[in-house]
């Protein structure tokens, strides 16, 4: 258990830097649930972590009758990821670097910590969950999936916000799905003691 949360630790503070350090100063937004809720954030005003967390709830109840061990893990890093994001909301605006320097390296950190959250099995996020058990079910890389749902959740957010500026978003989910795709392809080394 203690390796799980601290692996959880881990990708949720790497995603609250890569999205408060990196994408909210562009107004830009990731996908899933993340991206969901910034988009309300930039519609309405409402707290992201606080509605990341508030959206993930019907997506969690799935989960429990599908697979109650990723609704656990799922959970506790859905909740962690919701606090992270918020308590690392004064990195916002204090990084200046220009926006597609800003994107990569958000996107890297974000990437980073989804990745190691779902090669262990753990969701950051309702939209990832859905993946991991998508791909679980399907056979498909949870990677592959990912940036297929975060794509049409960025399209979205592009007719709705009507901002170019959001075009830059696609990159990000490219570059996270990539990273995810990739952490979670690598078989695990094993070491035999004879």
């Amino acid at each position: 258990m203690l390796k799980k949360l601290a692996i959880i630790g881990f990708g949720s503070t790497m995603i609250g830097v890569g999205i408060n350090g990196f994408i909210l100063p562009f107004h830009l937004i990731n996908g899933g649930i993340f991206g969901i809720s910034l988009l309300l954030n930039y519609i309405w005003g409402f707290k992201a972590g606080l509605t990341f967390i508030l959206l993930n709830i019907p997506v969690y109840m799935f989960a429990y009758k599908s697979d109650p061990v990723y609704f656990f893990n799922g959970l506790i890093g859905a909740i962690i990821s919701g606090m992270m994001i918020e308590l690392l909301l004064p990195l916002n605006g204090i990084v200046q670097l220009p926006i597609i320097s800003s994107v990569i390296f958000g996107a890297v950190l974000i990437g980073i910590g989804v990745g190691v959250m779902l090669r262990n099995h753990i969701s950051p996020g309702g939209m990832d969950l859905l993946a991991l058990l998508l791909a679980k079910w399907s056979k498909v890389n949870v990677g592959v999936i990912m940036v297929v749902i975060d794509a049409f959740i960025i399209l979205t957010g592009i007719l709705l916000l009507k901002d170019p500026r959001l075009l830059y978003s696609l990159l990000i989910v490219s570059i996270v799905g990539l990273l995810a795709t990739i952490i979670t392809s690598f078989h695990k080394i094993e070491i035999y003691h004879d």
